[in-house]
């Protein structure tokens, strides 16, 4: 496969015993910001402990503590170097009284960001001039704004797949974004870039973690991506139709009914077998009642008859904080309990300013038949000692929030 795990700690592995079997799995997901302008910056960062902002979301990691982590925006790099340098350098290691916390395995693979396509795909009149908005994905260098994947029980690595590589129009009624200028439907891309324009802004992945059980290890399939954000176009909104069609992406895959069409970058065709368990998780940049994505995006997953969301991930600081920064918060329609990113909340709000304020972007969602037995986001209070963790801006940590749900997965008791 075009891919790199990686066994985390080898060394660590042969002494220590697989984590043991218990009533619940923490699944989390964490838009960390470890992301940096060069490639090889974030290695050579993660290289030798001390650094400050690593070390924050190090110990807000080490406090939640999951069982299984997605970190979006973790620069990729092919040795995985940064991965490995996380887990050394800063995981393992004690922040405070924040003990540390050490992951036996990971998975990394490449990004669609930064990959240039050859083509002029922001229409400016000169394929490279901007070649972020030329790439694949928006990246100033192969593999910016990555992801990994950690975790306390095994990856099997043979059966992981990987969907970098799916084209757009591959996806039947795909919403390929029109050019006003002209009078064609569906034309802001030609004919010869969409036979090499990829869905997937980073990628997706379908990481399956081996959960040790009572009789037999159980497969929970841990489906995560990170779509673009729904900004940053024009009137043709490229992005807002990609970012809720790389949402459906996963509403497809886990649908027997409707994934048949759907091909891995090995070529297998076909999504998620019926019966399979789940856990969708990722930074989705979707909103389901405030910001800039297209209306019902996020419903795709939070509405879907496979996905459990009677249990929404919420906290008191982001309450707090959409009270004290006011301006676009107070046009919201969502409960702001459930909010996950902090973001620039200047008024007047979109579609009159630029300011989307404070918005429910990350996302834990398990299968309907895994019961949820608790859930969060880590976002303290100001009054709370952690604040300094999340802090205001600019972060020390990351414009987004923690997210963590405990799953109950059968015969694991």
């Amino acid at each position: 496969m075009r891919l790199n795990a990686f066994f985390a700690f080898s060394l660590l592995m042969v002494a220590l015993p697989l984590q043991a079997a218990h009533d619940t799995v923490r699944f989390a997901t964490f838009n960390a910001s470890l992301n940096r302008g060069n490639a090889g910056a974030l290695a050579a960062e993660l290289s030798a402990p001390g650094s400050a902002q690593p070390d924050t979301v190090a110990e807000i990691i080490q406090r939640v503590r999951p069982d299984v982590l997605l970190i979006n925006e973790f620069d990729y790099d092919a040795d995985g170097v940064s991965a490995q340098g996380f887990l050394d350098n800063y995981l393992t290691v004690a922040h405070g009284d924040a003990e540390p916390i050490a992951y036996p395995y990971y998975f990394v693979a490449p990004s669609n960001t930064g990959i240039f396509s050859g083509f002029d795909l922001d229409n400016s009149g000169a394929a490279g001039d901007f070649i972020p908005n030329d790439s694949f994905g928006f990246g100033f260098f192969p593999g910016q704004f990555g992801m990994v994947v950690y975790s306390m029980f095994p990856i099997d690595y043979d059966a992981v797949r990987t969907f970098q590589l799916f084209l757009w129009k591959d996806m039947p009624g795909a919403l390929l974004p029109d050019d006003p200028a002209f009078p064609g439907p569906a034309d802001w891309y030609s004919s010869e870039e969409l036979e090499v324009f990829r869905l997937s802004s980073k990628s997706h992945w379908d990481v399956p973690i081996v959960i040790p059980g009572d009789d037999e290890p159980k497969i929970v399939h841990f489906l995560v991506s990170h779509p673009t954000p729904p900004v940053f176009d024009g009137v043709e909104d490229r992005n807002g139709t990609r970012n809720a069609d790389e949402i459906r992406f996963w509403a497809d895959y886990i649908m027997p009914s409707r994934n048949d069409y759907i091909y891995d970058d090995e070529g297998q065709m076909g999504g998620l077998p019926s019966g399979e368990l789940f856990v969708i998780a990722g930074d989705q940049n979707s909103d389901p009642f405030d910001g800039d994505s297209i209306p019902g995006s996020a419903q795709q997953l939070l509405d879907h008859p496979m996905v459990n969301d009677k249990v929404t991930p919420g906290s008191d600081g982001a309450i707090e904080q959409s009270i004290l920064q006011g301006n676009a918060n107070t046009t919201h329609f969502g409960d702001p309990a459930f909010d996950t990113a902090d973001f620039f909340d200047g008024f007047p709000p979109p579609p009159f300013g630029g300011a989307p304020g404070n918005l429910r972007t990350d996302y834990v969602l398990p299968r309907k038949s895994l019961r949820i037995n608790d859930a969060g986001v880590f976002w303290p209070t100001s009054d709370d000692s952690l604040f300094r963790l999340v802090g205001n801006f600019p972060f020390p940590s990351s414009d987004h929030r923690l997210v963590w749900v405990d799953v109950a997965v059968p015969g694991i008791e």
